[in-house]
């Protein structure tokens, strides 16, 4: 059993008392914070998402806030994907790359207003290389984090929950599309979005003072359907093919190579970052392609702390980023960053702590 050791550089989400309260027994870090990742019942918390609804403390998204008549031109500076039909109250997803191609970070942006926009950030200090891009381009934009903290309602009874919570004006709410709202003086905002494939919303705290009350309100409504605290679940986002950004990349990864190429317009203009990078290696062809992975041994495991390398035959096609076990397909699945060359039916074996595991290259998403 390992322990937390307390640190201002190790910040406790709003909602840290709230999960406590509901028995939350692990955590990871991400951005410098803590997030829930167990309350000590994985496949009750599994099938809660599939079947029910869970609230997920995801406050760890954190926002980066541009704000100025330079917003939207810096918006689209850092994000290789056409930004200008975007609308006021629509999200997007937008792969975020450096000057060389190499995927920094894939947040989800909001365009709150013409001069207002936020990336909603995954693991990685996307604050830090916003404000410098905009100091060397010389843009009026200020560039903030905001006293925003998402939390997440997912899985297909969701929307009943949010729907009798504000009315059902949610339900004819598009997905990643938005609206500012608030809850007895809670201010937030609502989107429909969430990572799983299940559907649901994030609220976007916008006061932190308030969380346990927000925390407590999700909760009551939630009763009527059987709501339980959960977090972005391991097995459910893997079975749905959805990646976790510096779990499933590495240095050297590029958005083609992870299945987000439909997220990158090669026609943006020339001073969007990485873009040239971008359109050299779409010309070029990937070397390297995500595929799924399902393990022939039927006892489960995990990743751990690191990779673990595909062989085809004698030479070394890629790595296992990810790894699992599979309730519905009663196997161990996860991801492979594998040669281009490979395919889906190939049969690979996985050197994983020692041991030599059969395994074959799948399609994604498993299911």
């Amino acid at each position: 059993m390992f322990g937390i050791t307390p640190s201002s550089r190790l910040r406790p989400s709003p909602f840290f008392a709230a999960t406590q309260s509901e028995g939350v027994c692990a955590f990871t870090s991400y951005n410098n914070m803590l997030m829930p990742t167990s309350f000590g019942h994985p496949e009750e918390e599994y099938w809660r998402i599939i079947n029910g609804v869970s609230q997920w403390d995801v406050a760890v998204e954190r926002q980066v806030q541009l704000l100025g008549p330079d917003a939207g031109r810096l918006a689209q500076i850092l994000c290789a994907r056409d930004l200008s039909h975007c609308k006021v109250g629509q999200g997007k997803y937008v792969p975020l790359c450096n000057h060389d191609g190499i995927l920094i970070n894939d947040p989800i942006l909001l365009k709150l207003d013409d001069d207002r926009y936020w990336l909603s950030i995954a693991d990685s200090n996307i604050w830090f290389w916003a404000r410098a891009i905009a100091a060397e381009r010389g843009l009026k934009v200020e560039v903030s984090e905001p006293d925003v903290s998402p939390l997440a309602v997912q899985g297909p009874k969701a929307e009943d929950v949010i729907a009798s919570m504000f009315g059902d004006w949610v339900r004819t709410l598009k997905y990643f599309w938005f609206r500012e709202t608030s809850i007895d003086g809670i201010p937030l905002v609502l989107a429909r979005s969430g990572w799983s494939k299940q559907g649901g919303f994030e609220l976007y705290l916008m006061d932190g003072s308030k969380a346990t009350a927000l925390w407590d309100k999700v909760r009551e409504a939630g009763k009527p359907y059987g709501i339980g605290p959960g977090a972005p679940n391991a097995c459910e986002r893997i079975e749905s093919g959805l990646i976790s950004y510096g779990g499933d990349t590495d240095g050297t990864t590029n958005p083609f190579e992870v299945r987000l190429g439909k997220y990158i317009d090669l026609d943006v203009a020339d001073d969007v970052v990485g873009i040239a990078a971008l359109r050299r290696i779409h010309g070029e062809g990937v070397k390297r392609q995500q595929l799924g992975v399902q393990l022939d041994n039927t006892t489960p495991t995990e990743l751990g702390f690191h990779w673990h390398g595909i062989y085809k035959g004698d030479q070394r096609v890629g790595d296992l980023t990810n790894c699992v076990w599979s309730y519905r397909l009663k196997h161990n699945i996860g991801f492979g960053l594998v040669a281009s060359d490979c395919a889906p039916g190939d049969r690979v074996v996985v050197q994983k702590d020692g041991q030599a595991i059969g395994a074959t290259l799948k399609t994604l998403p498993f299911i």
